[in-house]
């Protein structure tokens, strides 16, 4: 017999594993004799009331014992002599759909223009104390993707697109915490995710797959609208039966090709704005009315959206105990991102507060056609860039100042390492944008108060929240309409939206190659 139980407990009683244990036993009735397990399924805050809760949902088996699932890795196969499938991308989308094909008897062959996740550190640090910016290697691109050195937060709506679930636990058997399967808002922390993904990328050579980097894509083997391989560093030929893009949101040069070779790819709305830091120590006096917050609660977050002036202005990829990171992929523009370590112990919060930006919004840029977008938001990075002195300081304002537009006499500490440069973003932002953020970070302080502070940060420019452009694909084959075997998947595609969004778009690619190269 099973019986489920949900507990509400503070923060020092649920770190209490025996206790917590005990109050499900107590909460379930059941005679504590027969009770063989009890197993905790969900584990969220409820931070309505006067002092936060930890909510639990459990299961108490009576009479019979817990039988935990078999693992997923044991399914895999070796698949060295197996026909071949090209992933364009070592990030989220591109390893999970490397397993997968595994799964199903496929040999996967990945390329990544950048550097293994090891290697990658090399040039994070370059970026962050020297404002060196290696196109090929950085925030945005090597192994592991942009999620690998960006948090690591695995919370996903996309409950539709796939099974969440089998996600998780590839990650739990390649090293990350049991806990992701049960919190509600599950994170690993970029100190242990490369870990993670390194782990992956072994599973993948292990059982006969191939992983290539410092590999950049530089054209496509196409042959009567047939998608046949791939072209490495200008000369170096992969082919295979169908082709897998899943190469992320920045991979600008990508878009390119696909135009420059008649492969059809679409302008698509994406939001762009700007990345606010206040003190940890505020953002938990609002939301857990204490400050300091209890030892066993974590950093609190927030998720705030609004209307302003016809738009969405809404938080994004927020990070509690978090850092702002330079995220530019190119020299000579600036772009902020935000991280958390698996501890979540910095000093700051911060979130991406961004705009809405529609096609519509775009008409000035239409000269750039399919590409507007991009051009808009290549625009404003560099125009943050231009504005600095040739490093990655990033321009910021006071908060308050952002609203007033004035320029900041001083400003707060940051967890920015390359630094801030006080600078008028009233002027410097696109007027549509500025406005719509000034109306939505106002009205963000009269649902949160305490938000609007001088205490907090405006630091420019969150611009890569998600793809500007969509490579078509059908809805149930996942393939290109105008080019047999080229199946797009994940953020840069325009079909996900986090690591375990793209992961599960993968894996749902490669069921869908599976099926085409049966039928081919």
């Amino acid at each position: 017999m099973i019986k489920q139980v949900e507990l509400k407990l503070l923060p020092a009683e649920a770190a209490d594993e025996a206790l917590a244990r005990q109050r499900a036993i107590r909460k379930s009735r059941l005679p504590e004799k027969d009770v063989r397990d009890v197993v905790f399924t969900r584990r969220s805050i409820d931070s309505r009331g006067p002092r936060p809760l930890i909510v639990l949902r459990a299961d108490v088996y009576a009479s019979e014992a817990f039988q935990p699932e078999p693992a997923l890795l044991g399914s895999l196969k070796q698949v060295e002599k197996s026909p071949a499938v090209i992933i364009v991308g070592t990030g989220p989308a591109g390893y999970f759909a490397a397993l997968e094909l595994i799964e199903l008897g496929l040999k996967p062959i990945l390329l990544d223009r950048g550097k293994d996740v090891r290697a990658r550190r090399r040039d994070l640090r370059a970026i962050q104390q020297f404002g060196l910016v290696n196109p090929h290697s950085n925030y945005c691109f090597g192994e592991g993707g942009a999620g690998a050195y960006s948090d690591g937060k695995l919370y996903t709506r996309s409950h539709k697109r796939g099974n969440i679930y089998k996600a998780m636990k590839l990650l739990v058997e390649h090293g990350a915490s049991p806990d992701i399967l049960i919190d509600a808002h599950p994170h690993i922390g970029s100190n242990k995710l490369p870990r993670i993904v390194a782990n992956i990328r072994e599973t993948i050579l292990h059982f006969g797959g191939e992983v290539h980097f410092d590999s950049p894509v530089t054209d496509f083997i196409l042959q009567e609208g047939r998608m046949l391989g791939v072209v490495a560093n200008e000369a170096e030929e992969y082919r295979a039966g169908a082709v897998i893009l899943a190469t992320g949101h920045s991979a600008r040069d990508i878009y390119y090709l696909l135009h420059r070779r008649g492969i059809r790819i679409e302008a698509k709305p994406y939001a762009l704005g700007v990345r606010i830091e206040h003190p940890q120590l505020l953002i938990d006096r609002i939301q857990y009315h204490q400050s300091p917050r209890e030892e066993h609660l974590p950093a609190s977050s927030y998720r705030l959206a609004c209307q302003a002036f016809g738009r969405g202005v809404f938080s994004f990829c927020m990070c509690p105990g978090g850092l702002v990171v330079p995220a530019a992929t190119a020299p000579g523009e600036i772009v902020v991102n935000g991280m958390s370590m698996s501890r979540r112990d910095s000093p700051f919060a911060n979130s991406g507060t961004v705009v809405a930006v529609e096609l519509e919004d775009l008409k000035l840029y239409e000269k750039h056609g399919v590409f507007a977008g991009l051009a808009f938001q290549q625009e404003v990075e560099q125009a943050m860039f231009n504005f600095g002195d040739g490093s990655q300081k990033a321009p910021a304002q006071r908060l308050t100042d952002f609203t007033r537009g004035t320029l900041s006499a001083s400003l707060p500490p940051t967890s920015y390492i390359p630094g801030l440069l006080s600078a008028p973003l009233h002027e410097l932002l696109p007027p549509a944008i500025y406005e719509r953020l000034r109306a939505g970070v106002q009205e963000f302080g009269r649902k949160m108060k305490g938000y609007f502070t001088e205490e907090a940060n405006v630091i420019a420019t969150e611009s890569r929240t998600s793809a500007p452009i969509r490579i078509p694909r059908g809805a149930e084959s996942f393939m290109h309409p105008e080019a047999a075997g080229l199946f797009p998947a994940g953020e840069g595609a325009g079909y996900a939206g986090g690591i375990i969004s793209a992961a599960m778009d993968g894996q749902n690619v490669a069921r869908a190659v599976a099926r085409f190269l049966r039928q081919a």
